[in-house]
C-alpha cells in the first residue's frame, strides 16, 4: 500500500470519510458530527492499485501529544494489515515532529477497532478533550519509542 499525505479538501479523502460516517451510523456508533476538514490536521490516504482504500489523520494536541483521527479502511480491504500500516504512518509522522504520545478515541460499539488499537500497543486512558463525558467513547494512548538517529 502506498501512503500519501493529502489536503483536507481532497475528494478521495471526502469519499472515504463519507463511507466511514455511513458505516458508523449503520453500526449505531459515532456522534453524528459532520466531518469538517481542518488545516491543522494531517490527512493520510492509503492507496492500493490506484484506489484510495484507507485513511487516517492526526492533529497536534498539547506539547508532545498528538491525536489520531479518522482511521478507516474500506470493508473489502480489511484483514490485510492496512489499518496497522496507517497507524504506523501516523505514529511515524507524529514522532518526527516531536509528539511521542498518541491519543485516540473510538466508539464502544466498535469492538474490532478497540481490539486493533489494543493489539497495536495502545492502552485505555480516561476520556480526554471533547470525548470527556461521552459515555459512548473509549480513549487510548501509546508512548512511542524515541527515534534512533
Amino acid at each position: 500500500m502506498l501512503i500519501e499525505s493529502r489536503p483536507a479538501l481532497d475528494p478521495e479523502l471526502a469519499a472515504l470519510v463519507t463511507a466511514q460516517q455511513r458505516e458508523l451510523a449503520e453500526a449505531g456508533a459515532g456522534t453524528g458530527r459532520i466531518f469538517e476538514p481542518h488545516d491543522d490536521v494531517e490527512y493520510l490516504i492509503g492507496v492500493v492499485d490506484g484506489r484510495a482504500v484507507a485513511c487516517a489523520a492526526w492533529q497536534a494536541l498539547e506539547a508532545g501529544v498528538a491525536e489520531m483521527l479518522r482511521m478507516y479502511v474500506r470493508p473489502a480491504y480489511r484483514g490485510r494489515g492496512l489499518a496497522r500500516q496507517m497507524i504506523v504512518a501516523v505514529e511515524e509522522e507524529a514522532l518526527a515532529v516531536g509528539r511521542p504520545v498518541i491519543q485516540l478515541a473510538t466508539d464502544l460499539h466498535l469492538p474490532a477497532a478497540i481490539a486493533l488499537y489494543q493489539s497495536s500497543g495502545y492502552r485505555q486512558i480516561p476520556a480526554f478533550g471533547d470525548h470527556a463525558g461521552d459515555p459512548g467513547s473509549v480513549c487510548f494512548a501509546k508512548r512511542l519509542p524515541a527515534l534512533v538517529q
